[in-house]
């Protein structure tokens, strides 16, 4: 335990230091300029990349062991679905709106979809009588092809600035929000990030199956739509505010079991730190393309794509 815990406070170190170069780098604070940059531009993007990162990774490592299938993400379960198709609703009829309307509405708009498609993905799963496990996923991949569908349909009624608009942001960006839209969604992703964090023992019990886990104590018919809901507000956040990013959720805490194996009460916090830490890296790997902003999950699935394909054939190999 000792070392697991001294792993963390690297990580913990890594992100601090890779956060503090991002935000200084090529700054001289000689100039107004510079500190305007720092804080208008730099500030909430580290922010944001760091909150996006965490909330993926740790609602999949999360949802991973809730229904017992090592590559459930947000995106298979359909509630990053759910976000992005109100997003792309927000964006086709909002396309004529104000500025601020359209910065606070749009997170708004795939925030209340994250929600709405978790709680249709519960009833269905409860329909099925399977409220974990393969009922989830089942209503889960039901959600996810129909919100694609609907976003098709959305794509070939679109003019052609609501069209960049929709696939620019499908794509994922970590410069879309705002200081203020960043600072708003901060103390509630750190309260929800630690409500997770804190069930790295509950979430143990269930590795020995729902009749055990209710025997240790765990009351299972609460324990499961709670954790979906704190899911979902997860997802939706990083949806709301970075668009739709791919890879990262199911990455992160996948290498993370398959290296340090399945304590959650490690693997969760880790989750979170190392999810954080890749979207830095994410964000300066697009730095190297210049002034072209590169979507986020073409970097993360370029990126993930073949670490996470290495992870899977080695694991067959065992």
């Amino acid at each position: 335990m000792f070392y697991r815990t001294r792993l963390l406070s690297l990580l913990s170190l890594i992100l601090l230091t890779l956060a503090v170069f991002v935000l200084l780098r090529d700054l001289q604070f000689s100039e107004q300029v510079d500190r305007q940059i720092l804080l208008q531009l730099r500030l909430p993007l580290v922010l944001c990349a760091m909150m996006v990162g965490a909330s993926l990774a740790t609602s999949s490592a999360l949802l991973q062991v809730m229904l017992r299938n090592p590559l459930a993400d947000p995106g298979i379960i359909g509630i990053s679905s759910g976000a992005s198709l109100f997003a792309a609703i927000y964006l086709l009829i909002g396309g004529s709106l104000s500025a601020v309307l359209l910065e606070y509405g749009l997170p708004l708009f795939s925030f209340i979809g994250a929600l709405l498609s978790t709680l249709l993905i519960y009833v269905l799963a409860r329909r099925l009588s399977l409220v974990s496990g393969s009922g989830v996923i089942l209503a889960g991949i039901a959600i996810s092809t129909l919100s694609g569908g609907i976003i098709a349909w959305l794509y070939f009624f679109s003019d052609a600035q609501s069209l960049r608009n929709l696939t620019f942001w499908l794509l994922g960006s970590l410069h879309q929000a705002s200081l203020q839209l960043v600072l708003l969604a901060l103390l509630p992703v750190c309260l929800a990030l630690g409500v997770v964090i804190i069930q790295g023992r509950a979430l143990n019990w269930l590795y020995m199956g729902q009749r055990s886990a209710q025997l240790a104590g765990l009351d299972i018919v609460r324990f499961y739509p709670r954790m979906l809901l704190v899911s979902a507000f997860l997802v939706g956040v990083a949806v709301s505010l970075a668009g739709s990013i791919a890879f990262v959720g199911l990455l992160v805490p996948h290498l993370l079991r398959n290296v340090f194996g399945f304590d959650n009460r490690f693997i969760l916090p880790a989750s979170a730190l190392l999810g954080a830490i890749l979207m830095l890296l994410v964000i300066l790997v697009s730095d190297l393309f210049g002034g072209v902003a590169v979507p986020v999950s073409m970097l993360t699935a370029t990126l993930g794509g073949p670490v996470f394909l290495y992870s899977v054939i080695k694991l067959a190999a065992r």
